[in-house]
């Protein structure tokens, strides 16, 4: 690995810069790339009908300004702005944008696309980078300038055959492609020869897009150059100043956000990121971060899952896991202490009012608010600790652990997670959980059971009193049982107490109620103390209060 043969880029130099001190406080205009810049960084790109469904969903999301296509590209592209055109699937609100080269045969071919569309912007470009120049087009700065201008001139041309309607509905972009890689006065000297061929005004802006085409610098270089452009370029008042990171570094969501600080207006990219070679930004990640500082991103993603559900089979791309928000493991916690706080956390936030500010420990944003559910934010592995399994517990099928029980479960999931060595599921931590608690009779088992209230003599005034009778199993030998006490349950420890059963005193004791209507049963939860000093967890559920707690000290036994 020989790094002397790379050397950075420059950016832009400011003595001075103001968008460190500032704040995300509103909503960009966003225009989505998806359908063009996302689309020709597919495999297998999308046809005719898939595209036309992804601009529905686009437009249900909220997005008004939509790069559709690149109509001078392929007879797909080109037939597929006229069907949204003649077709009339594009509502009165939202524009559509079309890229071209600054190339005049390409431009009077994308004229003809957008014939009769209600609102367009047509997004013309041309390389302006040294290595472009160099390479590519083997022309000088003042060649290259005349391309992009050369191009304004022939939109122009063509646009003298439209009605004066028409003409005010077309607006223009300009990109110098590249942008992250040129010389940034240069760039600017490019873009105002640009506005100043188009004309433009306050009711008719025109649209410079500064492009990381390839991301090849820190997001705060970006940003730089992104405030020194907006400070030296003619008319800014006039101009909408629009950011297109890509993700070569892997911080175009952050070049994105420090471009917004700096004077951006505008945001292009894709929805979870896709584009060429490691993706254009993430728009769900931008508008998103927004959300969770309290900022409406005027993108509507409550349901984000189906959206994401509807971008894989538009796309046949995947959404890894870890993506921000969208990913399957976005709202999941395998650590212990993640689970425990999470736990905490949740339960604190059911007995606050809906409007509360969020606050729950490792969770940024309500996972309800994109309709995702709580049920999948704890996973269970070998690496999770005591309340991960008792949240799952709880929340998947009622049952509430006492806390000073949950180290027993969490060990016991740990153990039986390491040995399958693999995530388990809720529906297999129950199982664990009832087979080692519920259902175990491995050393104790009840064969039978009675149990009698006693009538207190007339005129006292005694505590109840109640007799318990019948036989157990314990160690393989069948025990008949017989004692009293103030209820079934301590008459039933007063019985073992009379047997080999190894003496012990209950400690602790929960109970509660699990299911609904007919359905409803007992849960109790014991903790007993032998007389050497040692703890068991019990647990014990049955239709009848009294012998769930009884159920329960015969599976503390069992442990």
């Amino acid at each position: 690995m020989n790094a002397s043969k790379y050397k950075p880029f420059p950016g832009a130099v400011l003595k001075s810069r103001t968008w460190p001190d500032k704040r995300i406080e509103k909503a960009p205009i966003w225009c989505s790339v998806d359908l063009r810049d996302g689309n020709q960084a597919l495999i297998d790109p999308m046809g005719i009908e898939t595209k036309l469904k992804f601009f529905d969903l686009l437009v249900k999301i909220g997005f008004k300004e939509i790069e559709i296509c690149f109509p001078s590209a392929s007879d797909t592209e080109f037939d597929f702005c006229r069907r949204l055109i003649d077709e009339k699937h594009i509502p009165d609100d939202v524009t559509i944008q079309v890229l071209c080269q600054a190339r005049e045969h390409l431009i009077k071919k994308t004229m003809e696309a957008i014939k009769g569309a209600p609102n367009v912007i047509f997004h013309i470009y041309n390389s302006t980078s040294p290595a472009q120049r160099k390479y590519v087009f083997n022309k000088s700065k003042e060649e290259i300038i005349k391309i992009a201008v050369d191009g304004v001139k022939c939109i122009k041309e063509c646009m003298k055959d439209l009605s004066e309607d028409e003409r005010k509905r077309i607006r223009l972009e300009y990109s110098p492609e590249s942008f992250s890689m040129t010389e940034i006065d240069y760039a600017i000297e490019i873009c105002n020869a640009v506005g100043k061929e188009w004309g433009f005004s306050a009711e008719n802006k025109i649209i410079y897009n500064l492009p990381s085409t390839v991301e090849c610098y820190t997001p705060n270089v970006y940003a730089d150059s992104i405030e020194y452009f907006a400070s030296k370029v003619e008319n800014r008042e006039n101009v909408i100043i629009s950011t297109h990171c890509h993700n070569d570094r892997g911080t175009g969501v952050a070049a994105c956000e420090l471009g917004l600080l700096a004077g951006a207006d505008r945001v292009e990219g894709c929805l979870f990121g896709n584009g060429e070679r490691t993706g254009n930004l993430d728009i769900v990640t931008v508008a998103l971060n927004m959300f969770s500082e309290g900022v409406d991103p005027e993108l509507d993603f409550s349901n984000l899952p189906e959206i994401a559900d509807a971008y894989q089979e538009f796309t046949k791309m995947d959404i890894p896991p870890r993506t921000p928000y969208a990913g399957g493991l976005a709202y999941t916690a395998l650590s212990g202490g993640h689970q425990d706080a999470i736990a905490k956390g949740l339960a604190a936030r059911a007995k606050m009012d809906a409007g509360a500010i969020w606050d729950v420990p490792y969770i940024l944003i309500d996972p309800h608010d994109i309709g995702r559910k709580y049920e999948g934010i704890i996973r269970i592995n070998s690496q999770s600790g005591k309340g991960g399994s008792s949240f799952i517990l709880e929340h998947n099928y009622g049952y509430a652990i006492p806390k000073a029980m949950q180290p027993a479960i969490g060990d016991l999931i740990k153990t039986e997670s390491d040995k399958a060595q693999r995530e388990l599921q809720p529906e297999e931590i129950l199982k664990f959980f009832e087979s080692q608690w519920i259902s175990n009779r491995e050393k104790f088992s009840i064969v039978d059971i009675a149990s009698t209230h006693l009538e207190s003599l007339r005129g006292e005034d005694s505590v109840e009193r109640v007799s318990c009778f019948g036989s157990v199993m314990y160690d393989g030998e069948k025990l008949t049982i017989s004692g009293k006490g103030n209820g079934p349950l301590d008459a039933f420890v007063a019985a073992l107490g009379e047997t080999s059963v190894p003496k012990f005193n209950i400690t602790a004791f929960h109970e509660h109620s699990l299911g609904q209507g007919s359905d409803t049963c007992a849960v109790a939860y014991v903790q007993i103390t032998t007389e050497s000093g040692e703890k068991f967890w019990g647990v014990g559920k049955s239709s009848n209060v009294g012998r769930a707690g009884i159920n329960a000290v015969a599976s503390a036994l069992n442990q």
